[in-house]
């Protein structure tokens, strides 16, 4: 027997529509080189529909691809629209990616057409004559007198937005067309497609929606830190735009202080940021009213426990740590406490809070042996892959010869993380699968060793990397970064490492460096550091 339900796709224009009628009076507010920009979701929705009709004129394919290379801004939010409502592909290019990276992304996307901020012309042009598929480049005028290149190819924003009419966006009757792409940031090999449909984006933002997720509504200020070209903004620009909540955009202002002068200034109610974000963000928080806050999430990498418990001390939230990434949509966790959870005591609570949390409705999640794929126990001990499925996880890279790799023959994620998961449901990342250090036959946890070298009070940061060992194959490297104006012995590490992690566990080896290397997204590159001390041998 069948339902007798109305077939109705999941489009992103029943999200842009909903905001458009019920929610015209909210809105964005920009950071700009002037200073803050507003426009509400009235004004908003009639721009976009006039940028569909400008990406006709364009003459940008039926199903396109339109690049963005752009800062977190309403222009950006308008693109976000436009293009998956009028049948065409968002595609946002990492600002922080090198060069060739970017070229190969731009061109393996088949992009036509660059919409680019014009503080960021500088980065970006250049890269123009070596693109082979793009043909028009429109610049987004942010107020940063960057020059505007003479060139045919070359249109402002603005100047075609005045000349369109708004569009009627029509009803996209297949939900599973193709609405936006994003590229891994990968660091072995060229980066990889994910093709999110406009399904998967609706129910990734009803995710986001969930009270248990980000519980996103319209009473939110939605403050998205991590930025709109990493995982489409962890989704967030969506789920705001459908639950009406009003968006807090930094656009280039990312230091610490700016970051912090808005989530004060505009009474953000959630704000969202890799690990490195916040690191740098709570010491400007200090005597600020951040009583409108509810939400701090962090992602993209562990978060350090005593990261997320120096945020409980001084501001009164711990971080709500999420995990996922480009294949997942990206969220598929959250950290939240379970009810029955509650009564722990506090260590017990903070050991919970630096876990990944539990998955989110409709994703499903399991961890296995990466060598033989045998299904193993959410006991809390047992360890492998993290692997996953749901209707907002790839299944597949974008025309890429290596999706065999990464996908298990029953059509799971192979997600390269390495995870426990205890009997409760909460995930702990204890390792990405290539960053493991093997020492005597045994597995050393980089992640969890940084996590306890990062609560030495001297240390601001911390990366642990395997170097080459006679006896043992493998010993962990301490490449730390010291408080400003603090040392740090091998000595002392290893005391207060002492009763913090196995004996085996605790390096020979340390390293004072200025700054661990991050990637375009924020994470640490062990990839630089292993480079770097290449020829490095342990200790005996």
């Amino acid at each position: 027997m069948q339902g007798l339900m109305s077939q109705y796709p999941l489009t992103l224009t029943h999200i842009f529509n909903r905001a458009e009628r019920l929610f015209a009076g909210k809105g964005v507010a920009t950071v700009q080189a002037g200073g803050i920009e507003r426009i509400t979701y009235g004004e908003w929705a009639q721009r976009t529909r006039k940028l569909a009709t400008v990406l006709d004129e364009l003459g940008v394919s039926p199903d396109g691809r339109v690049a963005t290379f752009a800062w977190n801004t309403a222009r950006h939010l308008e693109l976000y629209f436009a293009a998956p409502c009028s049948g065409r592909v968002l595609h946002t290019l990492n600002i922080r990616l090198f060069p060739d990276d970017v070229v190969y992304i731009a061109d393996h996307a088949e992009d036509e057409v660059v919409f680019v901020d014009r503080s960021l012309l500088g980065i970006f042009w250049p890269l123009v004559d070596r693109l082979s598929t793009v043909k028009q480049v429109i610049v987004m005028d942010d107020g940063v007198p960057e020059d505007i290149p003479d060139d045919p190819r070359v249109q402002d924003y603005e100047t075609l937005l005045a000349a369109a009419a708004p569009a009627e966006f029509g009803v996209l009757e297949d939900e599973n067309q193709a609405a936006a792409m994003c590229y891994t940031s990968g660091t072995t090999g060229h980066p990889k497609g994910v093709v999110y449909s406009h399904r998967s984006t609706v129910l990734h933002s009803m995710g986001a929606l969930c009270v248990d997720a980000a519980a996103v509504s319209e009473k939110d200020r939605v403050m998205p830190v991590v930025p709109m070209f990493h995982a489409n903004a962890w989704g967030l620009c969506q789920a705001a735009v459908m639950a009406g909540a009003d968006l807090v955009m930094p656009g280039p202002k990312m230091q610490p202080a700016a970051i912090a002068e808005l989530m004060e200034g505009e009474k953000v109610t959630l704000a969202a940021g890799v690990p490195t974000i916040w690191m740098g963000v709570l010491p400007e928080l200090k005597g600020r009213d951040l009583s409108s806050l509810r939400d701090i999430v962090c992602g993209g990498s562990a978060v350090p426990k005593s990261l997320s418990e120096a945020y409980r001390e001084q501001v009164g939230l711990p971080i709500l740590q999420a995990w996922g990434m480009t294949e997942t949509s990206p969220v598929a966790t959250t950290g939240r406490i379970k009810s029955t959870l509650a009564d722990a005591s506090e260590e017990e609570l903070a050991d919970l809070r630096a876990a990944q949390g539990t998955p989110i409705p409709l994703v499903e999640l399991r961890i296995a042996d990466p060598a033989t794929g045998e299904e193993l126990p959410w006991d809390g001990e047992a360890r492998g892959e993290l692997q996953a499925v749901g209707p907002w996880i790839a299944r597949a890279y974008y025309n890429d010869e290596r999706s065999d790799q990464s996908f298990t023959e029953d059509g799971w994620l192979r997600t390269g993380d390495v995870a426990t998961i205890s009997p409760d449901g909460y995930v702990r990342l204890v390792d990405r699968t290539k960053d493991l250090v093997k020492s005597g036959g045994e597995w050393i946890s980089s992640v969890e060793l940084e996590n306890a070298i990062m609560a030495h009070p001297k240390v601001a940061e911390a990366a642990v990397i395997g170097i080459p060992d006679e006896k043992w194959s493998e010993r962990p490297l301490a490449c730390v970064v010291p408080e400003p104006g603090e040392g740090l012995t091998l000595d002392e590490l290893r005391a207060f490492l002492a009763e913090r992690v196995p004996k085996w566990w605790i390096p020979n080896d340390l390293e004072l460096i200025e700054e661990v290397p991050k990637t375009s997204v924020g994470k640490f590159s062990k990839k630089t550091l292993r480079e770097r001390f290449a020829e490095r041998k342990a200790t005996a």
